[in-house]
């Protein structure tokens, strides 16, 4: 009897135990269904283009189709009796999908009244040259997030501010267009994820202010020493935006705002002693922009219309076309800088749901230098520092991308067709920045086919 009752203890108490530990489980799941939502897809692309492009992740990330580049001139192919070609006129083909993604959103931890959040996100991209070689994990975003609520500002009014830090999409570029090419419309679009430290706040229910103190990392300003953060890091200054939504209701946004950068492209210069020898000094040379853009955008049903205009000062750092070059060399060593000026437009249509019909269309400009640039003796440029992305010498840009797209579920396949065009001339005039002699336009058609699986 003593020996049965001993039993049944220790079998109630492992069955407690047992329950203990399943609820103790079961706490944990809860918690983090609660506050932790992975996502992410795996996504392939298969391409082909009829020219080569400046392109970059696997040349799926495509900008522009580069210039003419002639084997021969017409004179020289006359004498030679060899075919005069293009040798830019290639047609090329890729199948790559180092573009999968792993995300995680963290969410709804409290402490009195205030809310913390955060993001990680990445995907393949790194260790790649052309379509050859093994992708790697790159970090895209990562940040935290705190949230006030119901912050009273006036009567009844109510605000919200949500405060980021870490890297997150540039306030320029976080509104997209829709499309399925990797580049997401660049580089009619802004395209640049950064450090940054934003402000959103909700001032009642139509308006929200937005200000960014912004750093450099993977996308750079341009200057003498090529693509670089050491232009911001010497000037010990931030990029800053201050942008204004307006959203009267849940089909429609208004939004305004200026980017201000300002950059050191030296920190030390040269000048002539007595004896005509060159002696290291400090300089202060200094180029500071402005870039303001407006976005619209109205949803209704399953019909949405989106559109953007910047016009961007340098704006290379961003992925738009330009930058800047010396306009006055001084005694002391320094330079003076003027930026090239740029619009970018777009706007995307769309339209359905399991079957989505989608319209891309995109034009640039280029307007040349504020002020004209430095020469030498001979009358050459002094230093012209320019998007890696683009050419000096290309004045207009213009792109149209009809795309279809299915969805079942959670699997997508779509199909685009891409028609940009670049216009380009010679003989960059100092005067304004601008090549305006034998103009000319290249295209490159680009078919392209998606598959994503999102989780």
């Amino acid at each position: 009897m003593k020996r049965i009752l001993i039993c049944s203890l220790m079998a109630f108490t492992c069955m407690g135990a047992v329950q203990a530990q399943e609820a103790k489980n079961e706490k944990v799941k809860e918690h983090i269904n609660s506050h932790f939502k992975p996502y992410g897809f795996i996504r392939n692309y298969f391409s082909v283009d009829t020219r080569e492009n400046v392109a970059g992740t696997g040349d799926l990330f495509n900008y522009l189709p580069k210039d003419n580049l002639w084997n021969q001139t017409e004179a020289e192919a006359a004498a030679s009796g060899v075919e005069r070609e293009d040798l830019n006129a290639q047609t090329t083909m890729r199948f790559l999908s180092l573009t999968t993604r792993l995300g995680l959103d963290i969410k709804d931890y409290r402490w009195g009244k205030t809310s913390f959040g955060g993001k990680i996100e990445a995907d393949f991209y790194a260790g790649l040259t052309g379509s050859t070689g093994t992708a790697q994990m790159r970090l895209r975003q990562a940040y935290m997030t705190l949230t006030w609520d119901s912050l009273h500002i006036s009567g009844d009014a109510l605000a919200r501010i949500n405060l980021q830090l870490g890297q997150a999409w540039h306030p320029l570029a976080a509104d997209m267009p829709d499309v399925i090419s990797l580049n997401t419309g660049a580089p009619f679009n802004p395209f640049s994820r950064t450090p940054q430290i934003k402000m959103d706040a909700q001032l009642g229910k139509y308006f929200t202010l937005t200000a960014s103190a912004l750093w450099q990392m993977q996308y750079t300003s341009t200057g003498p020493e090529g693509a670089s953060a050491n232009y911001i890091k010497y000037a010990y200054t931030p990029e800053c935006y201050l942008g204004l939504s307006y959203h009267p209701n849940t089909n429609v946004l208004l939004r305004a705002g200026v980017d201000l950068l300002s950059i050191a492209p030296r920190h030390t210069g040269s000048v002539l002693n007595n004896q005509g020898q060159e002696v290291k000094v400090k300089v202060n040379d200094r180029i500071t922009t402005f870039s303001p853009f407006l976005y619209l955008q109205y949803k209704h049903k399953d019909f949405s219309l989106k559109a953007k205009t910047v016009f961007a000062e340098a704006g290379e750092h961003m992925n738009l076309n330009g930058g800047y070059g010396i306009s006055r060399i001084n005694e002391d060593g320094s330079w003076e800088y003027t930026p090239t000026r740029n619009s970018s437009s777009w706007v995307s249509l769309t339209y359905g749901k399991q079957v989505k019909g989608i319209l891309f269309a995109g034009y640039v400009r280029n307007f040349g230098t504020k002020d004209a640039l430095a020469t030498n003796a001979a009358g050459d440029i002094q230093g012209f520092y320019f998007s890696k992305n683009s050419f000096t010498n290309m004045n207009r840009l213009w792109r149209l991308s009809p795309t279809v797209l299915f969805t079942w579920g959670k699997f997508q396949l779509g199909a685009e067709y891409e028609i940009t065009s670049a216009q380009y001339g010679k003989d960059l005039n100092a005067s304004n920045g601008l090549a305006e002699n034998d103009l000319h336009w290249v295209t490159n058609h680009k078919v392209q086919i998606m598959t994503k699986l999102n989780f």
